[in-house]
């Protein structure tokens, strides 16, 4: 792609890999298929949704609505009628050529979003092998052009033994950062910043693989079910709007965490990703952060640490993909901002006829007229390059 008569690899640091229905029926080793996360039709809803265990989680085509003709909360009503971009590996690169996008990251869906339904199956090995499983079908897709698919490691998160051991055996199979969460205290965990997930941290930061905090990720059975109440029931567009709004600013809570926990001291060369969260209130929450390290004496508590702001620049990135009034302020942090379309996600970068988004080309060229080339490689490339170890 170019910008500003300079040829950019653009590197898409945000989109999703849409789970086939089959996937854990049709992967899992034998004696675990009967139990197996399914797509099932659920008569109290009248839509199709994923089953893992006895829970229920999402509908089968919520998180795959690029090119949906209708407004939410209508999506897909099975995997037939998603884009074929979103779950077949030959159709995304095609689309990724179509939108000028060299590479892409790939994060999941259902063993994302609801992974306490996983947490839930009561047969450990089989909770393990639904891990594994996901882990292998994902360097499977990547396998039809490695160098334009970044995948990254889901952990079994309830249990830190055998996610050094996942991490590990991803590592070796050439996934290349780590997909965590900031919400595992409310899973009954510890909190992402305890030293209880030290030995984590220290292998990842080894390895070379980025902790990459995706907005969302680890959502409770409470959060789904309110999710589809609201959809069956009183789905208010003008309430949507404002819940999904602060529903970004939540990975501020995440980022200011790690700087003042002292996590990012303690391991200062490993990379931490907020993802699909935004880039325009950074510069505030540097601001704010340093402006009350200060205020409140931290500094002369803690005279050895750095500056709040000094951790998120040596260490922590950030994205944009729709914004347009904080650009201005993109160069102050040119080295630490990736570029994301969200595909297939409700807002992601993709025209359609119930979408007002631009295509990815209008939004670069938009950016590149406000901050300039030169910055834009770095968000569009360079970055997303060091961080996920692209070629």
């Amino acid at each position: 792609m170019s910008t500003g008569g300079t040829s950019v690899r653009v590197i898409d640091a945000d989109t999703h890999l849409t789970e086939p229905v089959d996937l854990w029926t049709a992967r899992l080793p034998e004696r675990f298929r009967d139990f197996a996360p399914r797509v099932a039709l659920d008569d109290a809803t009248g839509a199709l949704r994923w089953q893992i265990g006895d829970r229920w989680g999402s509908m089968v085509g919520n998180y795959s609505v690029a090119g949906w003709p209708e407004f939410p909360p209508s999506c897909p009503p099975s995997l037939a009628e998603v884009d074929p971009a979103a779950y077949d590996a030959k159709a995304r690169l095609a689309h990724m050529d179509t939108y000028g996008i060299y590479a892409q990251v790939l994060y999941p869906n259902v063993i994302a979003f609801e992974g306490f339904a996983f947490m839930a199956l009561k047969d450990e090995e089989l909770k393990l092998a639904c891990v594994r499983t996901y882990n292998d079908y994902q360097a499977e897709f990547a396998s039809v052009a490695p160098k334009r698919f970044v995948t990254l490691a889901v952990l079994p998160f309830w249990d830190l033994e055998e996610s050094l051991n996942e991490l590990r055996r991803c590592h070796a199979m050439g996934h290349r950062g780590v997909l965590w969460a900031a919400t595992l205290d409310r899973h009954g965990l510890p909190d992402f910043t305890d030293p209880h997930w030290d030995p984590l941290y220290a292998l990842a930061e080894e390895l070379g693989m980025s902790m990459n905090f995706h907005v969302g990720v680890g959502e409770t059975k409470e959060d789904i079910e309110a999710a589809m109440k609201s959809y069956r029931q009183e789905y208010n567009p003008a309430d949507t709007a404002l819940r999904s709004t602060l529903f970004f600013l939540g990975n501020a809570r995440t980022i200011g965490s790690l700087i003042i926990s002292g996590v990012c001291d303690r391991f200062p060369s490993l990379n931490f990703v907020s993802v699909e969260s935004g880039f325009g209130y950074l510069p505030f929450l540097m601001d704010a952060l340093d402006w009350q390290w200060l205020n409140v004496g931290a500094r002369r508590t803690f005279p050895d640490r750095l500056m709040p702001s000094e951790y998120f620049r040596r260490q922590i990135y950030g994205m944009f993909w729709f914004e347009t009034k904080a650009l201005e302020l993109l160069p102050s942090f040119q080295d630490n901002i990736m570029f994301e379309t969200d595909f297939p996600h409700p807002t992601c970068l993709h025209p359609g006829p119930a979408s007002f988004a631009p295509a990815p080309a209008e939004v670069i060229e938009r950016a590149t007229g406000i901050v300039g080339p030169a910055v834009m490689q770095k968000v569009l490339h360079d970055n997303a390059a060091r961080v996920y170890h692209v070629d």
